[in-house]
Order: C-alpha cells, then structure tokens, then sequence
C-alpha cells in the first residue's frame, strides 16, 4: 500500500468515525496487532503454529479467512456436522470485525475462550475446540498423560518465548551445520573421480 492510499485510509477512517458520531451512533474500534505471539501469550509458539496448520489446512481460497463454507467443510470433516445457522452463530462469537468471516486472530479467540471455560461443550465453537485438540483415543493415555504435563511444564516456564526461539535458533544452526558437513563430505568424494 503506497503512503498516499494509507493515509487516505486513515483519513476516510477518521472521517467516518466523525459522521457516525455527529449522527450519535456507537463507533466500534478497529485494533490491528502487530505480533499475535505477544496477544495470545497464554499459548505456547508451537501451540499457536499447530493452531496456524489446522487454520490453513481449512482456508481453502488461501485468504487468511474461514467463510461461512470452509467451516462447514471444517466442522464436517472434524465429524461435528453444523447446521447453516449454526454455523452462522459460531462466526458470530468470535467475529469482532463483523465481516462475516474467522481470521486467524478470531480463530485463537475460539481457543481462548475454550481454556478459559466460556464456551459451552455441545456448541459448535466449544466441538471446534474440542475437537482439534488431543485425542486421547489417537495418542493412547500415556500420549495424553505427556500432552497435560507438557502443559503443566509450559504454565510454569516464565520465558517460554525465548526458550522456545532459542530452541528454534539452535535447531536451524544444527540443521546448517549438518548440511555443511554433508557438503564438505559429498566434495571430498567428489574429489576422487576427479
């Protein structure tokens, strides 16, 4: 977006925030944030990326969006069919921007609400949630005993974020260090049939 269509942007933004106002009606705020790590700081980094995988497994038009049609798709393949109006009411718990759709932010609203116990267990956000978390049947006991604490662990770290980005740090400098072996390796045998 160039700095002129920004600013006109703002300004229209602005402008309609005034009218509305003039006209006495309630104006909503309209956030961006800038790190959904930072926002969402209850789940872990790994958490938030399994949640980004299964948000892009479902947005099929590859638009940063779950409409009205990709979380029927969703909902039916998670084995918890919704009714269109059902479906309806899940987009409208968690869609703040009214647009009718789930952004990923909106879609870790749904997981949110879900730990904090404000969703109700037979709905269809509280089924969502449910089911996209561990399957005990699939993972056996042990797996969810591991997975709780797991969590349990996590709770406790106090700088989950930057163990967790050391971690990854680590692993890609192991991973470059291997492949440069490999390199230096695959050279050296090379050098022989030359």
């Amino acid at each position: 977006m160039s700095a002129d269509a920004e600013l006109s942007s703002i300004l229209n933004r602005r402008q309609q925030i005034n009218d509305a106002l003039d006209n006495g009606q309630a104006v909503r705020p309209t956030f961006k944030v800038v790190n959904i790590y930072t926002e969402f700081h209850e789940f872990s980094r790994k958490e938030i990326k399994d949640y980004q995988a299964t948000f892009s497994k479902y947005d099929v038009g590859n638009d940063g969006y779950l409409d009205l049609a990709e979380l029927k798709f969703m909902m039916e393949k998670l084995g918890a069919p919704q009714t269109h109006l059902g479906l309806k009411g899940m987009i409208a718990e968690v869609d703040e921007d009214q647009d009718g759709k789930i952004s990923f932010r909106e879609f870790l609203l749904i997981y949110r609400k879900a730990r904090a116990g404000e969703l109700i267990s037979d709905s269809g956000l509280g089924q969502l949630a449910r089911l996209t978390e561990i399957d005990v049947d699939e993972v056996g006991v042990g797996g969810a005993k591991d997975f709780f604490e797991a969590k349990i662990e996590q709770q406790l770290r106090t700088n989950k974020f930057h163990d967790e980005i050391r971690q990854e740090q680590e692993e890609r400098r192991r991973m470059e260090e291997e492949r440069m072996l490999r390199r230096q390796q695959f050279q050296q045998r090379a050098a022989v049939f030359q």
